[in-house]
């Protein structure tokens, strides 16, 4: 995996990172997505480049939300040139209408990906409660609490599209997407420190 040198402006300024990987992740939805770019540095650990929200406006019609949203994702990924793409994997509910509304909005996100030749990964909510809290059947509260460990100066200064601070209402959505970004980090930190291990000194 090689490393390579990136500078951009993040929460702290305008800094250069080693990068070993660039992961976005993505938590779908029409109204509001929230999305997180994570990286893995050359020391393995993990540094936020980017967190935030793809608003739609409810009285836009649907299809003109969804042409929205893929032009975002695409900006974000000319902008930062992930190189992987993480979503979550379609869930089950009791509400046909949100199941219908999240399953399109994954399907732009999938055909982001194939146009611009990124990797997609999925993971079930489960896979990533448990990967996040160490309990698969964790709650919003307690998901918040562990991401905050981790980055809370980055989630008490998410901003919305419009760069006013994010609200209680949707800020959920940005930190959904960091913990789905981080889900796919951890696996391959995992990966990465083995092969190290193995390696001869």
């Amino acid at each position: 995996m090689a490393i390579g040198n990136w500078q951009m402006e993040n929460y702290c300024g305008m800094v250069t990172f080693a990068c070993l990987m660039l992961i976005l992740g993505l938590d779908p939805g029409t109204a509001t997505t929230g999305y997180g770019l994570l990286n893995i540095n050359e020391s393995v650990d993990f540094e936020v480049f980017d967190c935030g929200l793809i608003e739609t406006d409810k009285d836009t019609a649907p299809a003109v939300r969804l042409v929205q949203i893929h032009d975002k994702i695409c900006a974000l990924i000319e902008k930062y040139k992930p190189d992987v793409m993480v979503i979550e994997k379609v869930f089950f509910s009791n509400n046909a209408k949100t199941v219908i509304r999240v399953g399109q909005a994954q399907g732009v996100m999938l055909f982001c990906a194939a146009n611009h030749n990124l990797e997609c990964m999925e993971y079930a909510p489960g896979t990533i409660k448990k990967a996040i809290s160490g309990n698969g059947r964790s709650n919003k509260k307690e998901m918040q609490v562990a991401l905050r460990k981790l980055f809370a100066s980055v989630i008490n200064n998410l901003k919305g599209s419009n760069g006013k601070p994010i609200g209680k209402t949707h800020i959920d959505n940005a930190i959904d997407a960091l913990a789905i970004a981080l889900t796919h980090a951890y696996i391959i930190q995992d990966k990465i420190l083995q092969v190290r291990v193995e390696l001869p000194s």
